[in-house]
């Protein structure tokens, strides 16, 4: 990854410390974005934080535009925010909870993908790595508007994927089962944690799929369950 300019989305977060890091130790040059973030964050030379808030539209594209003027392109985009909300039936479940869940799932990877598109497709081999989940396509009980937005995601991304592809560009999602992070042994604290998958795992996968490794893989899917298949 040492040639590659990366962007990554909710760069300071559980999950997307994992990504940051994963890509700073393979070499790559990251661009970290959340709405609070600074260079500090990560001890590494290769790494530039660009605070910016990517639920809006404007601001997603401006933040593109940044990181192709500083570093004269982008390879890839690993876009790691997303929300969770849940817990009652869907006969029960308020619209703004769907708004909500729309908000943070579908539109931000949307106003992403929207903006950075060009500048992927223009590398000749351009990758974007969505991270998903499970429940995407193994809906539960009590959480139909967190589910139906990750299905909505994975919808636009396979969309993107055949859209580009004459490209050389790919795109992908990842879909974790629960993942072992501080915030959800805080709300599930008698789950059986090694069960869940770890971060640095789903890294792990995002490095290969960017990578020479992932050049075959457009428009999946790709499970990461852990112990809980």
């Amino acid at each position: 990854m040492n040639s590659k300019v990366v962007l990554v989305t909710g760069a300071n977060g559980g999950l997307g410390r994992f990504v940051t890091q994963a890509f700073l130790d393979a070499g790559a040059t990251v661009v970290g974005t959340a709405r609070k973030i600074s260079d500090t964050d990560f001890g590494n030379p290769n790494f530039t934080a660009i605070p910016a808030d990517i639920s809006d539209a404007e601001s997603a594209k401006a933040l593109v535009e940044q990181v192709v003027a500083k570093f004269g392109r982008l390879d890839v985009v690993v876009h790691t925010v997303g929300a969770f909300g849940g817990g009652s039936p869907v006969a029960e479940t308020d619209a703004a909870l769907l708004q909500q869940m729309l908000a943070a799932n579908l539109m931000s990877v949307f106003y992403v993908a929207r903006a950075s598109i060009a500048a992927l497709r223009k590398t000749g081999d351009g990758r974007l790595i969505a991270i998903g989940s499970r429940q995407a396509v193994q809906p539960a009980k009590g959480v139909g508007a967190y589910s139906a937005s990750k299905a909505a995601m994975l919808s636009l991304i396979k969309t993107v994927a055949m859209e580009n592809e004459d490209a050389g560009m790919r795109a992908n999602v990842i879909l974790p089962g629960t993942m072992d992070t501080p915030g959800n042994r805080k709300a599930m604290p008698k789950a059986d944690f090694s069960k869940w998958v770890q971060p640095a795992a789903v890294a792990s996968l995002a490095v290969w799929l960017a990578g020479e490794g992932g050049k075959d893989v457009n428009g999946a899917a790709i499970p990461v369950y852990g112990g809980e298949v």
